[in-house]
């Protein structure tokens, strides 16, 4: 039978869900199609150049039947030849049939008038999925569905506690329940309580975690590798400050992405237009300026292939996580 041919949009500002979404795309591919690994390919559109992004999108499967491009920023990139591209290798049916084109973006709303028509082509295609960030009852009932993949319960009001005093950061609230779910395994109904939230989540923020995370940012190793020995003896694990280390970069990549176009904004303006908690911003404004726009997007890109790798199997997270914190404060 001939393969049919494909194309993938998935975008919005819950890069979690997203990810998350694209890691099972993933997964299932390589289980269905690449045990080899040999026909998965992850292309960053703000570095690549449009002929280079092209020829990946080209280029037949090697020794297989199908062949996966993941196309990352395709149309928050800046590069109007490149997005132009794109479209009329999509109109024009030029993408083999045998490739899976995955066009994957962290925003809803697009400035140009290039990125704007790719889009408008894209959202023409039979498999597009939005992720907006979660509010509501559609918070909680993540929250509740997050719990029971982790093998606990949790009830009701401990999940409106998490919604009304965590947000929809749903990087911190997925590394938490992970902590509350192991917790929850050594009690008699090994469900989550009011009681037991609280335990947990401060009212104000976690001051060892921020520690944590802007050492590394300012890349004091000794102090890092102490203060993750320390993390691991309050029994936080890699998974949890995994989930702080990308969710901090995360926020200096979107802060400094906001400087960069308005560096007259004070960081309550700043607070407001990300939608971010006030103390959050105040207290990682100072590491804005460390890092350039492209290094922050460069950081973020290794994160996410690490949380590839683990979640493929393809290393262990701790390991993972030492070298990359390794790296991050090498001189």
């Amino acid at each position: 039978m001939k393969a049919q041919y494909m194309i993938f949009f998935i975008y919005g500002k819950d890069t979690f869900r997203s990810r998350e979404y694209i890691h099972k795309m993933v997964e299932k591919f390589r289980l269905d199609r690449d045990p080899q690994g040999l026909n998965v390919s992850f292309v960053d559109c703000e570095t690549q150049t449009a002929p280079a992004v092209a020829e990946s999108l080209l280029t037949m499967p090697f020794l297989a039947e199908r062949r996966m491009i993941i196309l990352r920023h395709s149309l928050s990139s800046k590069q109007a030849n490149l997005q132009e591209t794109l479209r009329a290798l999509v109109e024009e049916k030029k993408i083999p049939s045998s490739n899976v084109a995955v066009f994957w973006d962290t925003l809803d709303a697009w400035k140009t008038n290039a990125a704007k028509a790719l889009a408008e082509r894209l959202l023409q295609e039979e498999f597009v999925q939005k992720f907006d960030l979660l509010s509501g009852n559609q918070l909680v009932e993540w929250i509740a569905k997050r719990g029971e993949q982790r093998g606990t319960t949790i009830e009701k009001q401990a999940a409106l506690f998490l919604a009304a005093h965590v947000g929809n950061d749903i990087w911190y609230l997925a590394g938490l329940i992970d902590q509350l779910a192991a917790y929850a395994s050594s009690s008699k109904d090994q469900s989550v309580h009011l009681s037991d939230v609280r335990l947990f989540v401060d009212e104000k923020s976690d001051d060892n975690i921020f520690n944590f995370v802007d050492a590394l940012v300012a890349k004091r190793g000794a102090s890092v590798f102490a203060m993750m020995r320390e993390q691991y003896r309050e029994r936080h694990d890699p998974g949890y400050l995994f989930a702080m280390v990308v969710r901090q970069f995360r926020i200096l990549l979107e802060m400094r992405d906001l400087f960069d176009h308005e560096d007259s904004l004070q960081s309550e303006t700043m607070a407001k237009k990300l939608e971010l908690h006030p103390f959050v911003v105040k207290k990682s404004l100072p590491f804005v300026k460390r890092y350039s726009l492209a290094e922050f997007k460069a950081v973020y890109d290794e994160l996410l292939m690490i949380d590839i790798q683990t979640k493929t199997g393809q290393g262990d997270q701790s390991l993972l996580l030492d070298i990359f914190v390794g790296k991050q404060c090498a001189v």
